[in-house]
């Protein structure tokens, strides 16, 4: 993989660079501040990421929200909530019947039992 290079005191570190689903690459700073004795100063967080998800990508700048690489408003107005939890906790949207057995699944462990 490739590499990215920070010449910091007269040293030179260098730092892995991961290539994302969607979106732009990431330097990995995890081992800045042992290795450097430095941290990053970015206010507000602009141009850092906090995470990585396999679930969930944001660009908040370009108004993007994606789930699954799905877009939030397409699940939203087509899909109903189970779902859209069929397709976080699956990976894919659910087919016809994989949809009903997940239904009835869901919906007989939310029934309250008479004491």
């Amino acid at each position: 993989g490739s590499t990215a290079r920070l010449e910091l005191a007269g040293k030179t570190h260098e730092f892995k660079v991961r290539s994302g689903s969607t979106g732009p690459d990431v330097i990995d700073i995890g081992a800045l501040y042992s290795t450097t004795g430095a941290f990053t100063y970015d206010p507000g967080f602009t141009s850092t990421a906090s995470c990585e998800s396999a679930i969930t990508f944001i660009d908040g700048d370009a108004g993007i929200l994606l789930h699954r690489g799905y877009p939030i408003d397409q699940l939203a107005e087509h899909g109903d909530f189970l779902e859209v939890c069929y397709l976080l906790l699956y990976g894919e949207l659910p087919t016809k019947a994989q949809k009903e057995d997940f239904d009835y699944r869901v919906t007989r462990h939310t029934m309250v039992h008479e004491q």
